[in-house]
C-alpha cells in the first residue's frame, strides 16, 4: 500500500487552482503514527531518547499551535481515531486532525513560514502515513 506524507507539486498546484478563491478552509488531517519516531535525517532537532511517533507529532503540534494563532488560523478538533463505521477495514488511522484557515493564502503563508518549517522535522519523523483533504463550506 503506498504511503503519503508530504504533497507533490501537482497537487499543490491542483489545490491552489481548485480552491484559492473559495474563502475559508478547512484541512482534515488523518494520521498514522509510527511506534518509534524516525529522526534519521534530522539530528538537529531530534529528542536525546527515542519517542514514539504520537510524541514526535505532539511536539510537532506543542511547536505549531502557537504559530497557527499567530496567523489567525485554528485547531477545530483534535482526537484519537480506529477503524472506520463505514470505510474498509483495513484502513485504520490513529488521529484525526480538523485546522481552519482564513484563505488558501493564508494557508500557504503559513505552510512556507520560517518558523513553521523549522518545525515540520518533528511532522516528518513522527508519521507513517497521513492524508490532508481541503474542505469549504457550501452552505
Amino acid at each position: 500500500m503506498e504511503k503519503y506524507i508530504d504533497a507533490t507539486q501537482e497537487a499543490g498546484k491542483l489545490f491552489y487552482q481548485n480552491f484559492h478563491d473559495k474563502g475559508k478552509i478547512v484541512m482534515l488531517n488523518m494520521l498514522k503514527f509510527k511506534a518509534k519516531a524516525d529522526y534519521t535525517h534530522l539530528a538537529a532537532i531530534a529528542p536525546e531518547q527515542p519517542i514514539s511517533g504520537q510524541e514526535a507529532y505532539q511536539l510537532y503540534m506543542d511547536n505549531v499551535l502557537p504559530l497557527l494563532d499567530k496567523v489567525g488560523s485554528r485547531v477545530l478538533f483534535y482526537g484519537a481515531s480506529s477503524a472506520y463505521l463505514i470505510g474498509p477495514s483495513q484502513e485504520k488511522w490513529d488521529a484525526v486532525l480538523l485546522v481552519e484557515h482564513a484563505s488558501v493564502a493564508e494557508f500557504m503563508a503559513f505552510a512556507q513560514n520560517e518558523d513553521y518549517l523549522k518545525h515540520i522535522g518533528h511532522r516528518t519523523a513522527a508519521l507513517e502515513d497521513a492524508r490532508l483533504l481541503p474542505i469549504t463550506e457550501t452552505l
